[in-house]
């Protein structure tokens, strides 16, 4: 793990961050001397990733981003805290699989509401903040955003929806210093895709369209999240970043889940 101190001084919300892609991502960051916001509905995972950071740089604000009243708490807590917000990292998520014809309101709501309001909520409250300190929001979609997944439908709709709003937001915010990108990832090694990790067949399938052949791990996105919210990546905005083993290099094939 790296010892750089590139974000000393620097706080950055983390949604989803009790687990997976998520923790990655609070780790590296507070590994680089940030303050870290860790949030997931599970207060109680919550709680356990914090004690293993120093609490001086360490805030938990549990709750389901799928309420705009939470992404109002998360950020004034946040300020309070720490007295501002540099970087948002929009990870929360879920998925559900299956023909669209058999899905209910439920499952679509369940779906469209944290993969997509949640962004769009936290996005929302945190600009005001991320424009006073000329910081960034990086989204984190998936390959499944860019191309079709047959039992995956509804999954490919928000993260579809997460790639375009990524776009949208970048030219929207670029002139007042913010900017705004995506991580793109394919299977990433979390609870969200445990089942087809430990499927033989499946992962067989899986990477004999990897390049690298090798299922991604949650640091080798929390390592592209940290690049682009550094000064690294200070002239790059708008960009749909694939960080899935090569998947994405092969056009015409259908995707996977991230």
């Amino acid at each position: 793990m790296t010892q750089s101190t590139r974000f000393t001084g620097k706080t950055i919300i983390i949604t989803g961050s009790s687990t997976g892609i998520g923790e990655g991502i609070a780790r590296r960051f507070h590994s680089e001397g940030a303050n870290v916001v860790i949030n997931a509905r599970n207060a109680e995972k919550c709680a356990g990733v914090a004690e293993t950071l120093d609490q001086d740089r360490t805030l938990v604000v549990a709750g389901d981003v799928s309420k705009s009243a939470f992404a109002e708490e998360i950020v004034a807590k946040t300020v309070d805290r720490f007295g501002g917000l540099d970087h948002l990292v929009n990870n929360a998520g879920v998925a559900d699989q299956g023909m669209l014809q058999n899905m209910n309101d439920d499952r679509i709501d369940r779906v469209i509401d944290i993969n997509v309001k949640g962004v769009l909520y936290l996005s929302r409250t945190a600009i005001p903040e991320l424009i006073k300190t000329k910081g960034s929001i990086i989204n984190i979609s998936s390959v499944s955003g860019t191309g079709g997944d047959s039992m995956l439908p509804l999954y490919n709709a928000s993260k579809g929806a997460v790639c375009n709003l990524t776009r949208g937001l970048a030219l929207q915010l670029g002139a007042q210093g913010v900017r705004v990108n995506s991580i793109n990832p394919s299977v990433t090694r979390s609870d969200m895709v445990n089942e087809i990790i430990n499927n033989e067949g499946a992962m067989k399938m899986m990477l004999n369209r990897m390049a690298l052949k090798r299922v991604g791990e949650p640091e080798d996105i929390a390592a592209a999240a940290a690049f682009l919210a550094s000064e690294d990546a200070s002239f790059i905005t708008g960009v749909n970043l694939p960080v899935d083993g090569g998947v994405s290099a092969s056009n015409g094939q259908a995707n996977f889940m991230g």
